[in-house]
């Protein structure tokens, strides 16, 4: 195995600095349901003198948590200057207190009996020790549920598909134990899901719980009036002073005449707010307006700038530190594009480059055009290239699609270099992204593919087709669940890459339109693009054909029998580039690592072992993409 240099050292020490300050943040809080309803209660500080004890015993456990938490007594449990006569008159109504919490859990026949153990006689530093010992009784169980609708959607029972969702997806069923939280949970749910689509203005009009204490059953009833259907009108802005209306208009792409659909609402306002147009944005509809069939959609913005610099920087351990400026004018003179101009330095790459976009048409498609100049480690050698494109493209939530022509020049330079050579070609792209989360996803997948085909055009004219996809998917793995109750999934993530450049063996392909693979996101255990093909000097160069795939368990951290923002994995990469499929040498790389959410998106640290190499590497990376 390689010694570790100091450089590596140095990484280590950032990472162990990264590692204590996470430690100082608060546990993550997942999306993992509460079990019992919680009312408004004042949050109590266990390390603050008290004035008693307390202490709840139950047959259930979770109810025992549930009212040691809410008891009105737990309030006054910080005030050591509490009064003997005011300790007693808590007690007094204490009982009461309980009953009306279990009642909420479906729990009206609880016998409650509350001891008090006397305070030792000359101890002055013994504390009154309160005991409440809870048992039950049954519960009570939904015997029928009457769900009714009046309003529009009224108008389209039975065939109504909302009402049918809304039935089939009530989450309260004849048989479960009743519970107010469950009660109010299920009634607002089933609003929503009547409000998300055709009727914003619905409400609950009636609702009814009638509770057999003795039968211990519950019998539950809402109505539902949805109001009148709505449908998108014209799109108003509120706060517009550099941009246009037909602007915003194109960006958003609300299907006007449409009927109303929350989730079409919600993706207008997401193309507003990452257009780069605007700061803030809060789309919603007008349902105070007389027309519904034709309501306004009113938007409130506050407008971008029309320029505006944006600093960075960085480190990873594929290529050292960097550093990046950005300029953005948002209204180019004359022809009115954007643009989005970068220079990018760091210790194996340095880039120039600007891109120009058109406001999209009624489709959502968009023409733009860009450019770039790049100096670049690749490989053995330093290469020089420039590259121009230009097309259209169509950007949305998940799926990403564009359209170009592209031409590169590259030129290497070092000892048996080849030539250089410049390239044009046609191009389609489309990228799928079906994540749970677009910073820091823990379930989904996301899919990508390109394809095109041009000629050489330097130092002689070849035909080629170049191809390339990649793949990454989360599975649910083992599901850890703590002594409290709350639980969370590991997963497994899965990936993998291919590519071929398709031409004839004597065609001298720009270096850029070449394969090389290594580092952070590919396979680890080895540097950034340092597995190439190699030419009959043993020096590395970008390769016609490339594989990748990566297998990762990734398992939840917890401490002190609580879950922590940290993650631990597992992981085996392998990968391999060659100019013929005969060619390809597999390098494989294994290692652990952790995970940490932290505030700006997902911390990656891993610690891989290179099996040809047999090299350790500390791999860093910060956010995630695809």
């Amino acid at each position: 195995m390689a010694p570790v240099q100091v450089g590596r050292l140095l990484r280590w020490a950032v990472l162990s600095v990264l590692m204590l300050l996470g430690t100082c943040l608060q546990p993550w809080q997942g999306a993992q349901a509460q079990t019992l309803p919680h009312p408004p209660t004042a949050d109590s500080d266990n390390t603050a003198p008290v004035a008693f004890t307390l202490e709840v015993r139950s047959p259930n456990d979770r109810i025992s948590a549930y009212l040691e938490k809410h008891l009105e007594l737990q309030r006054f449990r910080q005030l050591p200057e509490l009064q003997e006569r005011e300790l007693l008159r808590l007690l007094a109504s204490a009982p009461d207190d309980a009953h009306e919490l279990l009642a909420t859990l479906g729990y009206f026949e609880p016998t409650v009996t509350l001891e008090r153990t006397p305070t030792p006689t000359g101890d002055a530093q013994a504390l009154p020790h309160i005991t409440f010992i809870i048992e039950p009784g049954p519960a009570t169980e939904i015997a029928q549920v009457n769900l009714d609708f009046t309003g529009a959607v009224a108008d389209e029972a039975p065939t109504s598909a909302q009402i049918t969702q809304i039935r089939q997806s009530w989450e309260l069923a004849p048989g479960q134990v009743f519970s107010q939280a469950a009660w109010d949970e299920a009634k607002t749910e089933g609003l929503r899901s009547l409000q998300a689509r055709h009727y914003p203005a619905a409400r609950i009009d009636q609702s009814h719980a009638l509770i057999d204490a003795d039968q211990h059953r519950a019998e539950l009833s809402v109505r539902y009036d949805s109001g009148p259907a709505y449908r998108f009108g014209a799109l108003q802005l509120d706060g517009q002073q550099r941009y246009s209306l037909e602007g915003a208009q194109r960006i958003a792409r609300l299907p006007t005449g449409a009927a109303y659909d929350q989730t079409q609402l919600l993706e207008a306002q997401q193309r507003l707010a990452s257009s780069g147009y605007y700061d803030t944005v809060f789309l919603r509809l007008d349902t105070e307006t007389t027309t519904p069939e034709a309501a306004p959609v009113l938007a409130q913005v506050r407008e971008a700038p029309l320029q505006k610099w944006v600093f960075g920087l960085g480190a990873s351990t594929d290529s050292g530190a960097r550093l990046r400026i950005d300029h953005i004018h948002n209204r180019l003179p004359l022809i009115g594009w954007r643009a989005v101009s970068k220079l990018s330095l760091d210790q194996k790459s340095k880039l120039v480059a600007s891109q120009w976009t058109d406001l999209p048409d009624a489709r959502g498609w968009r023409w733009f055009g860009g450019a770039q100049l790049q100096r670049e480690e690749t490989g053995s050698y330093q290469v020089n290239s420039a590259r121009l494109q230009a097309g259209q493209r169509r950007d949305s939530e998940r799926i990403d699609r564009s359209n170009y022509l592209q031409y590169d020049y590259a030129n290497a330079q070092g000892q048996g270099a080849p030539p250089s050579s410049t390239a044009w070609s046609i191009n389609h792209s489309w990228t799928g992204r079906y994540f749970d989360s677009t910073t820091a996803p823990s379930a989904g997948y996301g899919l990508a593919w390109e394809l095109g085909a041009g000629t050489t055009l330097r130092p002689q004219r070849d035909p080629f087709v170049r191809m390339s996809g990649r793949w990454l998917a989360f599975v649910p793995a083992q599901t850890i669940t703590l002594p409290s109750g709350r639980s969370r999934q590991g997963r497994w993530a899965l990936h993998a890459q291919g590519g071929a450049v398709l031409a004839r063996d004597a065609a001298s392909l720009p270096v850029t339109q070449l394969f090389l693979t290594g580092g952070d996101t590919t396979v680890r255990g080895y540097g950034y693009q340092q597995i190439a093909a190699r030419t009959v000097l043993d020096q590395r160069y970008g390769g016609r054909y490339l594989a990748v795939a990566s297998v990762e368990w990734q398992r939840p951290i917890v401490l002190h029998d609580q879950f922590s923002d940290w993650e631990s994995a597992l992981f085996a990469d392998a990968g391999a580039v060659g100019d013929t499929p005969r060619t390809m040498r597999l390098r494989t790389g294994v290692g652990a690592g952790v995970r940490w959410r932290s505030p700006v998106g997902p911390l990656q640290a891993d610690l891989a072992y290179g099996v040809q190499d047999q090299a350790v590497r500390l791999h860093l990376r910060l956010g995630f993409s695809f």
